[in-house]
């Protein structure tokens, strides 16, 4: 079966499930692991512009698309030629069924849920102490964060977290003084790539606030990525627990 994945954490978990580069035939531009695989399959633009042309000439049996990630009118115009499975990844619960139907679609069951109980395992494990509000930030101009209709809203709730803007519903705009109430602030490395200069910048209102870089892939990448996150929630969670 030669398969487009519209979808980048997607990709990943075909990989991960051992697809090879002569069944995932064509990726968007932010499809970035594994890097020695990807780097061999098809650019058809990103998850917002899908070149159609370019998915028309590889004539793909199956286009894997995402409700979030990609627009909804390129993907019904695909759907006009071509076979979709559009997910819509909000918990871990849809991601185990993503999973669960991955596999069934690629005859891949057993590694499926290997990922699976290995995903509910480190969860299970990264456990913070006490409950700690954090404002988990994904842009800046204007600072973004995340309402509790995301997927990054419910990785921070397994962990143990409270999400200082849970009342709010998708990614709101908010201001620097709306993160007076959270105890820490957690700057994404994507989608906006938040580095060390922009920890001083908050620092400046908020001294006396933990302000930190989190893994931004760890928290949003759905699919198979958390299995590989053991180590980076447990370090995370470790460092959290001897703050509070």
């Amino acid at each position: 079966m030669k398969v487009v994945s519209l979808v980048p954490s997607i990709t990943e978990a075909l990989f991960d499930l051992g697809l090879t580069e002569n069944e995932v035939i064509g990726r968007t531009k932010f499809c970035i692991h594994p890097k020695e695989k990807v780097k061999n399959v098809d650019i058809v633009g990103g998850t917002k512009n899908i070149n159609i042309d370019k998915i028309r000439a590889l004539n793909p049996d199956l286009i894997l698309a995402n409700k979030e990630e990609n627009i909804k009118e390129q993907v019904e115009t695909l759907m006009n030629d071509f076979k979709v499975f559009v997910s819509n990844v909000e918990n871990i619960e849809d991601n185990y069924y993503l999973l669960k139907n991955l596999g069934k679609i690629f005859n891949k069951e057993h590694k499926a849920q290997l990922f699976n109980l290995k995903i509910y395992d480190i969860l299970n494990q990264a456990k913070i102490t006490q409950k700690v509000k954090v404002a988990y930030l994904i842009w800046k101009n204007p600072y973004m964060t995340v309402g509790s209709d995301t997927f990054i809203h419910k990785i921070l709730e397994e962990i143990g977290f409270e999400n200082a803007f849970k009342d709010q519903k998708r990614y709101p705009a908010i201001e620097t003084e709306d993160l007076a109430s959270a105890d820490i602030i957690m700057l994404s490395s994507e989608p906006f790539p938040f580095k060390e200069k922009h920890i001083s910048e908050l620092k400046a209102f908020y001294p006396d606030k933990k302000i930190m870089i989190v893994d931004g892939e760890a928290f949003s990448w759905y699919g198979t990525h958390i299995a590989k996150c053991e180590n980076y929630f447990k370090e995370l969670v470790n460092d959290i627990n001897l703050k509070v």
